[in-house]
């Protein structure tokens, strides 16, 4: 392909080269019709395949294939065959091949993880070229299964996927609106947005509700501290996503929404009674259930009311078989989370976690630190009888069970048409701006001074934190607010906070944006900021613009405002409440301890 060739180009190439190489398994994939012979050597039964066609497929894979599809691994590079230098060599130091084509070959993989720190996702065109490319590595190598490609797309705080794609308000937000059909809404047009780019599993809808402001993973991921407003809106995403062709994952059961810890970094403990589990956690991942969630991904937490063992949940049988297949009835599949954080591998070894994982009753590994260490592990505890082939076989048609009601045995592959299609199209930027008019919440208002009147043209100075982007391609968030209520009619610049003291007078007001204030203020520059700004004498506009916490840890000030989120569409959305072009919607999904409950909202 010449240098100068398009993304466009190289999308509807690899297309076409895919299509041509899967010639010999397109009939088992539905491209050209189902096989008569549901033991076609070509592949697996296509067009929507039963549990008994799909069980006959089973019993004539290889031990090596059918382990091989419990795992989904990252790979590095943005190509399935041809990525950067640095990533062919990360991808050479890992796992022994230069290419994520190569890997899933080797390993006989049931699916990838997208990150953008993996550089997986740039474009959205080069993130459906890689996976067709990828889809195109496993229909023609080992059994031709088609892979189940993954990525942790929730919006708000957790995205890897990132303009010119939508970005929509996040869970916490959505528990504001409170309102199940925009909930509904944004993940039917996530979900139809990742299925263009070939993704057709996501980790969301988080079902965890979050009832510890100290909370340092969940937080704004959580809808609320109210479990069933939580089970509505988890029940409504379950819909919107599957009903848009993507698997959803309801997470992290039992439930992460009451620990002090990240599992990224520690191992967490819960310290709720099987009591409390059954009224405050439980009921959202009932919920997922009844809505026939595709899949459940477990937590790297101790939860002694449920398994007094010591063992992280993700590697505890009674947690999940005895309660989330049992107590819940849950038929699905049930996906680890990472198996690389640090919550799941302080008790056991990297080789002994994926083994103990799949005793515990899950059927998905998700991204093990050391893929062929934890792939040789399994094979071993099979050849030991530690676990039986038929366990193994469980799990594996629990995942080709999902992958046909996906629909990948019909059709693994997307398209250019379908991303230009569907990805980042105006309808579903109008329809992102819609849904956050209805998040917003302004919490104290004692002066009248919002909305701000920006026909009269007033100067305003916005300051405060600027969290990074959490796709790379938002903000920063003082200046998008900025930008936006100029276009509304105001004046207004933004200043670093070093400036801002020194910027205040001549304005009519000040916007501060703060970031997760700590409770124990000390010396936090956050907390100074505010307290500078407020002794100034011009009114002080407080939003905070991730947890809803912050004005409890802050001087009291002219108007406060939660936005859960600093991403570009929270950000449009407050400026409009600002100015009055739209009215407060938005009502706490959580109580900020100390200042307002559950519920609270002002509507001017």
């Amino acid at each position: 392909m010449p240098p100068h060739a398009s993304r466009r180009t190289l999308l509807t190439a690899a297309a076409m080269v895919a299509a041509t190489a899967a010639g010999a398994a397109s009939a088992a994939f539905g491209t050209h019709g189902a096989p008569d012979d549901p033991k076609s050597p070509d592949g697996p039964p296509g067009h929507h395949p039963d549990r008994a066609s799909l069980r006959r497929f089973v019993d004539g894979m290889s031990l090596a294939e059918k382990v091989g599809q419990l795992f989904v691994s990252r790979a590095y590079g943005h190509s399935a065959t041809d990525p950067e230098p640095a990533d062919a060599e990360q991808n050479q130091t890992l796992f022994g091949v230069r290419t994520a084509a190569e890997l899933v070959s080797r390993y006989h993989l049931g699916g990838i993880v997208y990150f953008a720190w993996a550089h997986n996702t740039r474009t959205p065109h080069q993130i459906a070229a890689l996976s067709v490319g990828l889809q195109q590595a496993a229909l023609t190598s080992g059994s031709r299964i088609p892979l189940l490609l993954s990525t942790d797309q929730e919006h708000g705080a957790v995205a890897r996927i990132g303009a010119p794609a939508t970005l929509l308000p996040g869970a916490m937000a959505l528990g504001a609106g409170g309102s199940t059909a925009d909930a509904q809404r944004a993940a039917r047009i996530a979900g139809a947005e990742l299925a263009a780019l070939g993704i057709r599993q996501d980790y969301a809808p988080v079902a965890d509700v979050n009832v510890n402001p100290a909370n340092p993973v969940i937080g704004v991921r959580s809808f609320g501290s109210d479990p069933h407003a939580v089970a509505a809106l988890v029940a409504a995403q379950v819909r919107g996503y599957q009903g848009a062709g993507v698997a959803a994952t309801a997470k992290h059961f039992p439930g992460h929404g009451d620990t002090e810890t990240d599992s990224h970094v520690g191992l967490p403990v819960m310290r709720h009674t099987r009591a409390v589990w059954e009224e405050l956690d439980e009921p959202p991942f009932r919920a997922a259930v009844e809505a026939g969630v595709d899949a459940v991904m477990t937590a790297h937490i101790v939860f002694p009311a449920l398994d007094p063992s010591g063992d992280p949940a993700t590697l505890s049988r009674p947690i999940v078989t005895g309660i989330l297949r049992e107590r819940l009835g849950f038929q699905g599949v049930v996906v680890t989370d990472a198996l690389d954080m640090a919550g799941v591998r302080q008790k056991y070894g990297d080789d002994r976690v994926p083994v103990l994982a799949l005793l515990a009753g899950c059927d998905q590994l998700l991204n093990p630190p050391d893929l062929g260490l934890a792939y040789r592990s399994v094979l071993a505890a099979v050849e030991a009888g530690e676990l039986t082939e038929a366990r193994i076989e469980e799990s594996v048609l629990r995942i080709l069970e999902l992958k046909s009601r996906r629909g990948l045995f019909d059709e693994a592959y997307t398209t250019t048409d379908a991303v230009d299609a569907t990805v980042g199209i105006r309808g579903h930027r109008d329809a992102a701006d819609q849904i956050a008019a209805g998040t917003t919440t302004l919490l104290a208002n004692p002066r009248g001074l919002v909305p701000i009147d920006a026909t009269a043209g007033p100067r305003l100075l916005v300051t405060g934190t600027d969290p990074a982007s959490p796709t790379g391609t938002t903000g920063p968030p003082t200046a998008v607010l900025a930008r936006e209520l100029t276009a509304l009619g105001c004046r207004a610049t933004a200043v670093p906070p070093a400036r801002a003291a020194a910027a205040v007078p001549g304005h009519a007001a000040v916007l501060v944006c703060t970031y997760n204030v700590p409770e124990s203020q000390g010396d936090d520059p956050q907390h100074r900021l505010v307290t500078d700004l407020v002794a100034s004498g011009v009114p002080v506009i407080l939003l905070a613009v991730r947890n809803p916490y912050d004005p409890a840890r802050l001087p009291a000030c002219a108007a406060e405002l939660a936005t859960y989120s600093w991403t570009d569409v929270e950000m449009r959305a407050a400026a409009r409440v600002l100015t009055g072009v739209a009215r407060p919607a938005g009502r706490l999904p959580v109580p900020v301890p100390g200042r307002y409950p559950l519920g609270h909202g002002l509507s001017r």
